[in-house]
């Protein structure tokens, strides 16, 4: 997955032909997930009970939906990836993440703040950002 996996950091970060460019690499690696990932059959990436791998891809069953509420970007729609669309949901359904979950509604806010400080900042890789004004 290698630097897909980073265009969905860069779908929040970025605008226009970037954030477009980032969109079409996240569904690269999503479509990825969903073909090769993800059997059907089973609930989990590694079949009825949670492991390591389903840990691993846990962000996305809770962050892609606030990254895409914040950008309006949707990536994760029923009709093109239901067996991760099913997945997000299995995950989310068990007690012990559940119950770990951070606020959505925080969540949405802090990010959407955060990324409004982002876009109006230019970013340098020795100094962090720098104001545009």
């Amino acid at each position: 997955m290698g630097t897909n996996g980073l265009s969905i950091r860069m779908i929040y970060r970025t605008e226009g032909e970037k954030q477009e460019k980032a969109r079409r690499d996240a569904l690269e690696m999503l479509t990825i997930l969903e073909e090769h990932g993800l059997n059907g059959k089973k609930k989990f990436f590694g079949g009825d009970n949670i492991n390591i791998v389903d840990i691993a891809f846990g962000w996305i069953a809770h962050w892609m939906g606030v990254i895409e509420e914040i950008t309006g970007v949707k990536l994760v729609e029923g009709n093109k990836f239901p067996l991760l669309k099913a997945w997000m949901h299995n995950f989310k359904e068990v007690s012990l993440i559940n119950e770990n979950l951070p606020n959505r509604e925080k969540m949405v806010a802090f990010f959407r703040t955060r990324r409004s400080l982002i876009l109006s900042a230019a970013w340098h890789p020795d100094f962090g950002f720098i104001s545009r004004r």
